[in-house]
């Protein structure tokens, strides 16, 4: 467990979230990388009171994936993330929880079948994210939209090499999209 520093800025989830250099890419000591490979929403909620304790500034969250790959049911996936940024809600008042969509997979490339076969899944899931978040300190983040080729709503192959981890590529537009935020 790393220490916890004043004004952190965490990033919350599983491999996706773990593959980055989060405070290297915006040059910014405050940010916090707490992914975790293979991560699930139970995962997260076993370990919020860690993040929590800080009482960070930002928490940027990015979790369902491997729930959906596991065969959980995409209510159960929302309520989880939903409950997730409620508890963070509750223990940390102050904080700015953003809620980032669950990044688009490409079954095309899908090293990841598992994975890479929940499209359907993942825009339910992000709907209604989006219309749960309208709520104070809950921010939603459209990511899905800025990672997506074509109309068929899979993840552009630019951004990633096996059809659901981001690449070099992938990281970056991830910045771009969320710069502003930080």
């Amino acid at each position: 467990m790393l220490p916890n520093t004043k004004r952190e800025i965490i990033f919350l989830g599983n491999s996706i979230t773990d593959g980055a250099e989060w405070s290297e890419l915006f040059q910014n000591k405050r940010v916090k990388n707490r992914g975790i490979s293979g991560d699930h929403t139970g995962g997260v909620l076993a370990r919020l009171a860690e993040v929590t304790a800080s009482k960070p500034e930002k928490v940027f969250l990015l979790i369902g994936i491997n729930d959906l790959a596991r065969g959980i049911s995409r209510d159960t996936v929302l309520a989880r993330i939903c409950h997730i940024a409620a508890t963070m809600g509750k223990h940390s008042p102050s904080t700015k929880i953003f809620v980032q969509s669950i990044l688009p997979v490409n079954p095309e490339i899908g090293r990841f079948p598992g994975h890479c076969s929940k499209t359907e899944e993942i825009i339910w899931i992000n709907e209604r994210l989006k219309a749960w978040c309208r709520q104070p300190n809950v921010v939603y983040v459209d990511l899905f939209t800025h990672f997506i080729s074509g109309d068929h709503h899979y993840m552009d192959s630019r951004y990633t090499n096996d059809g659901l981890h981001l690449n070099g590529e992938g990281y970056l537009q991830w910045v771009r999209v969320i710069r502003p935020l930080i």
